[in-house]
């Protein structure tokens, strides 16, 4: 019998657990802190738990830890990126970022991806599988436990595209910010979606006080079909309708995501129309500079069109900011990621 994920698991369903074990419920919270808070890798090490107890929760369940593959640092800004083992052999990176406000940690939700954007390293090979819960929370312990610090705040923007990872994605939320459990707030979560627009409808009916990154990257259907096949399923209009249900649903400002790619989606008339789109909803546009990946054939927008682009949203009074380029010296900028170590 296929052992139970017991890192994936609420404190009421380790309940309904303990009790099929015959064991007394309120053990549940007890458990769980040993997973969440103590974050122990065998049940032998949970000391107040009855070795009996032990015992059975060892048969029928498994507990979840990551094995550190590869760890790289960034000899411009100290930035580290983890390749995580997982238990079936397959591998997944996140990044962690310092900040003067503190660490951020960029983790993966699917091993692969099958989204398919042009600029992106994680589509390529497509997808494998979904992460689990507990392999969500596992990529916070792990680096944790690593770099000796606290994660201030968490973005769903490595390897894998969120919304499509939906339910599991979602426990995980919850569980992250379980008042028993390591509680770090949801308002320091970002989640980023290419615009999966049935899944950002469900997102808004959620209550989580999350930040929603939309990888827009083109104004127009043209423009963005060619660089996004995701534009072909939910065009650019019906993803801005999306995002005004959101919002107001919400009442939290979306942060639109902008790569800027050399010939495709960076001249003057791009910046306007994005401005067209964005501004009604009042929502901040984060551009970034695109990162190198081999094989796409893309190439990064120059300083002075990039500058102009930036200045054009500022003219027609959109928020906007660059995004900062960390740790690009270990291929741990944005849409570098990789499921593999290479």
């Amino acid at each position: 019998m296929e052992k139970t994920d017991i890192n994936s698991l609420f404190p009421e369903e380790l309940s309904v657990l303990l009790k099929e074990l015959g064991e007394p419920s309120f053990r549940s919270k007890q458990v769980f802190d040993w997973l969440h808070v103590k974050r122990v890798s065998t049940f032998d090490e949970m000391a107040n738990i009855p070795k009996s107890t032990r015992e059975k929760l060892n048969d029928r369940c498994e507990i979840t830890h990551l094995v550190r593959l590869r760890k790289q640092v960034s000899a411009q800004d100290g930035t580290i990126k983890y390749l995580w083992g997982l238990s079936d052999g397959n591998a997944v990176e996140s990044v962690l970022m310092s900040y003067e406000h503190g660490h951020s940690l960029c983790i993966s939700s699917q091993v692969g991806c099958r989204m398919g954007c042009k600029f992106c390293a994680s589509t390529m090979g497509g997808l494998i599988r979904n992460l689990q819960p507990s392999e969500l929370l596992g990529q916070i312990y792990a680096a944790q436990e690593d770099a000796g610090v606290r994660v201030d705040n968490v973005v769903l923007m490595g390897i894998g595209e969120p919304l499509d990872n939906y339910d599991n994605v979602v426990k995980f939320l919850r569980l992250v910010s379980h008042p028993d459990g390591i509680n770090i707030g949801l308002r320091h979560f970002s989640l980023s979606t290419c615009g999966l627009c049935d899944r950002i409808d469900r997102l808004a009916e959620e209550e989580l006080p999350i930040t929603l990154s939309v990888s827009l990257h083109a104004p127009d259907d043209e423009s963005r079909s060619a660089i996004m096949p995701v534009n072909n399923r939910y065009n650019v209009q019906t993803l801005m309708d999306t995002c005004a249900r959101y919002y107001a649903k919400t009442g939290r400002r979306i942060s639109f995501e902008y790569t800027l790619v050399s010939g495709k989606n960076d001249t003057p008339e791009h910046a306007e129309r994005l401005a067209k789109l964005v501004y009604p909803l009042h929502g901040h546009v984060n551009l970034i500079n695109l990162n190198p990946v081999d094989g796409t054939g893309l190439s990064m927008t120059d300083h002075s069109a990039a500058e102009k682009f930036k200045q054009i949203l500022e003219m027609r009074r959109v928020a906007v900011s660059f995004r900062r380029r960390l740790g690009t010296d270990i291929d741990a900028a944005c849409g570098q990621l990789r499921r593999k170590g290479g």
